[in-house]
């Protein structure tokens, strides 16, 4: 199916307590082998300015150094090799130079091409950083589930006393990611993203920069606006603790 992709799809929130809050918009991602960094199709750059673009400073180690041998380490403290298989990144692109990815997804496969692991990059309005490992089975023939503690501050309006609950599929002619946020309490959250691929063309991109006009200033401006909509409800506002620490 070719190694770089282009995915038109939209993203939905739906908060569940103490209020009903929904929202949902029109976005678009890239899918891109790691490897194929040098082989992305114009007005598509790599870490260089252009219309949209890739860099490797907003993700990983975010000083610009390679991203591949960033997600090697970080699975390799959790005991996973993948012997030089496929890592694709689902991410949003830098438009006109700027970029902001509350989520970035690395789908790692082993060298038999089965998946090893799911990498999920987390990052909040303040500019902090997290990640995430998940191991596979190996059998992305169907939805792929896994659980994981929450460690990080994302919403100011919602606690950190709680867990994700992933449910995707290795993206392929579609698109489909549910993230179920609980607390002690129950579900709280819940979000998905779902699209449907497009070959990663000259004219694909082209048609998503333009009908997709400013994506990543569409993205943080939704982050605020929705979050002003939250705090007029009467949502609980939480402080921002310190980051964690990496101990290992």
């Amino acid at each position: 199916m070719g190694e770089h992709a282009l995915y038109l799809g939209r993203v939905m929130h739906s908060r569940l307590r103490p209020f009903r809050h929904r929202f949902d918009y029109r976005v678009y991602s890239l899918l891109v082998d790691l490897d194929g960094l040098d082989r992305l199709p114009w007005p598509l750059r790599h870490n260089r300015f252009g219309l949209l673009s890739i860099d490797d400073r907003d993700h990983g180690r975010r000083d610009g150094s390679p991203l591949r041998p960033w997600v090697e380490e970080e699975l390799a403290r959790h005991g996973i090799r993948l012997d030089g298989g496929t890592v694709r990144m689902l991410c949003f692109p830098r438009v006109l130079g700027y970029a902001f990815n509350p989520l970035t997804i690395y789908f790692c496969h082993g060298a038999d091409g089965r998946l090893a692991a799911l990498l999920y990059e987390v990052k909040n309005t303040f500019g902090d950083q997290h990640v995430y490992v998940c191991p596979a089975d190996g059998d992305a023939s169907g939805p792929v589930t896994h659980a994981q503690a929450k460690e990080f501050h994302v919403s100011p309006f919602i606690g950190m006393d709680g867990e994700y609950r992933f449910r995707l599929r290795v993206p392929d002619e579609r698109l489909s990611i549910l993230i179920r946020q609980t607390d002690p309490g129950g579900d709280l959250l819940l979000a998905t993203y779902t699209g449907q691929r497009a070959p990663l063309t000259r004219g694909a991109l082209l048609g998503a920069f333009l009908t997709h006009p400013l994506l990543t200033l569409k993205v943080i401006g939704a982050i605020h606006w929705e979050a002003l909509r939250l705090w007029r409800k009467g949502a609980v506002f939480h402080r921002r603790p310190d980051p964690p620490v990496r101990t290992a």
